[in-house]
């Protein structure tokens, strides 16, 4: 009997390792924490038949397949399996090839930010339609656990990680959102990372583009009946804005003469240019499978933003608050930055390898001042320096769990009425937090500690 190797078990792993040892194939999964979680996801597993090897994960002998969820190439046992000739495969990839006839099309998205609102804001609007659809992928259901169920639809967020261990997979319809620098340390260089971005496209059936993204739009360049969405005026074939209305230009009778209206800017929220950007991708990939303009509006009204992505904490003497620690890169704070005149910012932890210059280079008009915490926060003080060298910066060295009670005193010091305390940190938060909720959440603590603090003073 031929063995699969599962690399790792986290939610994708044990999916992938459950569903295969339930179909009657040999797994083995290597996991290197022996962490309460995973003692129990391995006794769920063993109930299944699949066997759980903890330790320093090595290739077990006689694999002949590895499933992996996000382990790079690098990666000693990827390499060995490599070398070995072992065929290594992605969970995305595994749901491909394992799904039924008949199976519900994929409508698949990837982009460096706004995958996770795009394909909510996809699923909203299938629903709106009267499609029974989910969203899955690096959204957190694992694709496994849905392609044999009885959906209309798939809506499928795809990072770099599931992309490159993907081969086959061919969507009904997929888009780009945009390619800015991240994760370079998993890919080795920009080139392999925007590569893996492109792999989306290879054997779309409509491929969707944002035009205003200079790499999306050379990634589908290839493609010569390609779909662009744009915050400009539509061109024909495109997806657009024309004054506060979102236009569809593709997917009409006739693109050259006729236009149709979808929805209108208040009906995004939250309201930022990219999240306009966001709306405009959802619209075009449910176009695509046939969903009239109606749906895509009402679907754009009931969509309700996930935490952490712009979410408005508090007003505080004229000074909005806003927690947007879901900017885990500096692409995602350069969108945030541009949606507020006057900010004072809040960054900083792990860059992942990322350069911050052009970041700070483009949002040096609209800083006031700027709080800084985390590992590489020195490097985004050294940015500012260069190009924002009148703005003040707070440096908090502290890396405690009462950091950001002491980040947002800071950032209130620094605010003036009218401005806006951000959070965008532009770098992951695993330096100081469990995770990007969790700074977030200690971030809009802190804010409702200060309002508590100034109404008691009163």
């Amino acid at each position: 009997m031929s063995l699969t190797c599962v690399a790792g078990l986290g939610v994708s792993g044990t999916a992938v390792a459950r569903l295969l040892a339930e179909r009657g194939e040999r797994v083995v999964v290597v996991e290197s924490t022996e962490g309460e979680r995973q003692l129990a996801a391995a006794a769920e597993l063993a109930r299944v038949g699949a066997e759980t090897r903890f330790g320093e994960p090595v290739l077990p002998d006689g694999a002949t397949r590895v499933v992996t969820t996000g382990w790079a190439p690098h990666h000693p046992l990827i390499a060995a399996a490599l070398r070995a000739g072992v065929e290594v495969v992605g969970e995305v990839e595994l749901a491909w090839r394992l799904r039924p006839e008949q199976a519900a099309p994929w409508l698949a998205l990837t982009g460096t930010n706004g995958k996770t609102t795009a394909v909510r804001m996809l699923t909203s609007i299938l629903l709106a339609a009267g499609r029974k659809a989910v969203a899955v992928g690096n959204v957190g259901v694992p694709v496994v656990q849905a392609v044999a169920e009885p959906y209309d639809a798939l809506a499928v967020e795809l990072s770099s990680f599931q992309l490159h261990w993907s081969s086959t997979l061919a969507p009904h319809a997929a888009a780009v959102l945009n390619v800015a620098p991240d994760h370079l340390d998993w890919h080795g260089s920009m080139a392999e990372y925007a590569a893996a971005k492109g792999r989306i496209f290879e054997r779309a059936g409509t491929v969707i583009y944002n035009a205003d993204d200079p790499e999306a739009t050379r990634l589908a360049a290839p493609y010569p009946r390609a779909v662009g969405f744009t915050l400009r005026v539509p061109r024909s074939g495109q997806i657009g804005v024309v004054e506060d209305l979102l236009v569809d230009r593709a997917f009409v009778a006739d693109p050259v003469e006729a236009a149709e209206e979808l929805a209108t800017l208040d009906d995004v929220r939250p309201f930022a240019p990219h999240n306009v950007a966001n709306a405009l991708a959802a619209a075009a990939l449910a176009r695509s499978l046939g969903v009239p303009s109606e749906a895509v509006r009402q679907g754009l009204r009931d969509f309700v933003p996930d935490p952490h992505r712009l979410a408005h904490v508090e007003r505080i003497g004229e000074v909005d608050y806003i927690d947007d620690s879901k900017a885990t890169n500096p692409h995602a704070a350069a969108a945030a930055l541009a949606s507020y005149p006057s900010v004072v910012w809040v960054a900083g932890g792990l860059l992942k390898g990322a350069d911050v210059d052009d970041l700070v280079r483009e949002a040096a008009p609209r800083l006031r001042g700027a709080v800084l915490l985390g590992a590489d926060r020195a490097r985004i003080a050294e940015a500012i320096a260069r190009h924002a060298p009148n703005v003040p910066v707070v440096d908090i060295p502290d890396r405690d769990t009462g950091a950001m009670e002491r980040v947002v005193t800071e950032a209130a010091r620094l605010a003036s009425p009218g401005d806006t305390v951000l959070l965008s940190p532009a770098g992951a938060s695993l330096d100081m937090f469990a995770n990007y909720p969790a700074r977030g959440e200690a971030f809009a603590r802190a804010v409702r500690e200060l309002r508590a603090r100034r109404e008691h003073e009163r």
